[in-house]
């Protein structure tokens, strides 16, 4: 299924949500904020904003304004 056609958010999430799921990023933690994303990604800030969007769709990540995006603690 790799080899078909993605979005750059799509690839960008996913490419996050493995890191969440490896324990890189813990729960709790914070994602980076979206200029650094941009820089550590080599993407654009609308890419950031619609893979933040599709991580937070996924059940992965929750933002509070003015503080930022962190990954949520699964629920099982």
């Amino acid at each position: 299924m790799s080899d078909l056609p993605q979005y750059e958010y799509v690839k960008l999430a996913d490419r996050i949500a493995a890191e969440i799921a490896a324990g890189t990023l813990p729960a709790g933690a914070a994602l980076p904020g979206e200029r650094a994303m941009t820089e550590i990604y080599s993407v654009s800030i609308g890419t950031v904003r619609r893979a933040v969007r599709e991580l937070r769709a996924r059940g992965l990540v929750a933002t509070l304004p003015a503080k930022g995006t962190f990954v949520v603690a699964p629920s099982e």
